[in-house]
């Protein structure tokens, strides 16, 4: 056998995770465990005055923790809202950093804890293609970075045991992200109780987000069994519970098991991803769309567009699954008949897309970092082509 042929890859595995519901509980001993006496808690302005907040503040102070609140996070962030709240860390004196609530939150919260020991801005260590990655990477500070503990209030992003933070440039419009081994937060509290107030369209929207995860990771090209592993123990945990999450949103094993793909997602979502979401950052970034509602309207057309290249792992998930049909048309029906249960729009009109942002977007999402990592190469055509399948509706194949 050809030497070269053989496998190579990098590996990385995430955090250390409190899994449970009630396990918020545990924040005051686990920020006192990594060394921090006045944290800092970096959420969104919405949740800001929710009692989840305030009662995980008022715990912190009741042990001898005070611990100020930084609410300037945008729900799709930009990178003003880091260095606000790297202001805001430096001036209270800090020492690690909680972030607390949905993908934004927590991916503003990873930022500024990495930002505090840079020398750099973060408009130079941020990067939007896999050319800039190196040159930025080059230039990163690891030394004296504080601790994070992550909180998710969502179950789907993947940020809360994720290694970047997704982060739209408003200049050029254009999703880009800031990565780095080191911005792992130290401890995820999972308590899937937090989850509770989440709207069925919001619980739909983020669990399509944690399905996309696993599915794109698992259908990636690149080399990463154990990643490809963890992905179809998410889909299967979507397929048996997202639609009961969102039916009924005080199910705790319903948001317990989707908590769980979301980990399942992140885990797996280190091996890549692929042109769903680069064809959602665009959506993102320019029109203000909810990502993972992105990622959920343009699924079943780029598995269409994938579909000559990707037919052996589809037989693979149909028989897993027990579908009714096998490979591509009993993944392709489940996919839709999932979407249609739980109210996803098919067409992307919902989402503001037009035909005359097409030619921009597509320019967008031919460039976008999850581009190269698709079974199939994408084409700023090829883009085009799917958005404009999006506005009409029409899945090939």
């Amino acid at each position: 056998m050809n030497d070269a042929a053989l496998p190579k890859a990098d590996w990385a595995f995430p955090t250390q995770v409190r899994f449970g519901v009630g396990r918020i509980a545990e924040l005051p001993a686990t920020c006192r465990a990594l060394g921090m006496r006045r944290p800092l808690l970096v959420t969104d302005q919405g949740l800001a005055g929710h009692a989840m907040i305030v009662e995980a503040v008022a715990r912190n102070a009741a042990e001898g923790l005070p611990t100020a609140v930084f609410s300037g996070v945008r729900p799709n962030p930009v990178a003003a809202n880091v260095t606000q709240g790297l202001a805001a860390y430096r001036a209270g004196g800090h020492d690690g950093v909680i972030a607390f609530g949905g993908g934004s939150s927590l991916d503003s919260g990873k930022a500024i804890a990495f930002m505090t020991a840079q020398r750099h801005p973060i408009e130079a260590l941020t990067v939007a293609s896999f050319v800039e990655f190196r040159e930025a990477q080059a230039k990163v500070v690891t030394e004296g970075l504080p601790p994070v503990v992550t909180v998710p209030t969502t179950s789907g992003t993947g940020s809360e045991i994720g290694r970047a933070a997704a982060l739209i440039d408003e200049t050029a419009r254009i999703k880009k992200g800031l990565f780095h081994q080191r911005m792992m937060p130290a401890v995820c509290i999972a308590d899937p109780e937090l989850t509770v107030g989440l709207t069925p369209a919001q619980t739909a929207a983020v669990g399509m987000d944690a399905f996309v995860h696993n599915f794109e990771a698992y259908l990636c090209p690149f080399y990463h069994p154990f990643a490809e592993g963890v992905a179809l123990a998410g889909l299967q945990l979507c397929d048996a519970w997202l639609a009961r999450a969102v039916a009924d949103g005080t199910d705790l094993m319903a948001r317990s098991q989707m908590m769980a793909a979301s980990l399942s997602g992140a885990v797996a979502f280190q091996k890549g991803l692929g042109a769903v979401h680069a064809l959602s950052h665009p959506l993102s970034s320019v029109l203000g769309a909810h990502h993972g509602l992105g990622n959920a309207v343009m699924l079943p057309y780029v598995v269409a567009f994938n579909r000559t290249v990707i037919g052996d792992k589809l037989a693979v998930l149909a028989r897993l699954l027990g579908l009714g049909k096998p490979g591509y048309t009993g993944v392709m029906d489940w996919i839709l008949a999932l979407r249609a249960r739980i109210y996803i729009p098919h067409t992307a009109d919902a989402l503001g897309l037009t035909e005359a942002m097409v030619p921009e977007l597509a320019a967008m999402a031919a460039r976008d970092l999850n581009a190269p990592e698709n079974p199939r190469p994408l084409t700023e055509a090829d883009a085009a082509r799917l958005y404009r399948a999006t506005l009409t509706g029409t899945v090939e194949g």
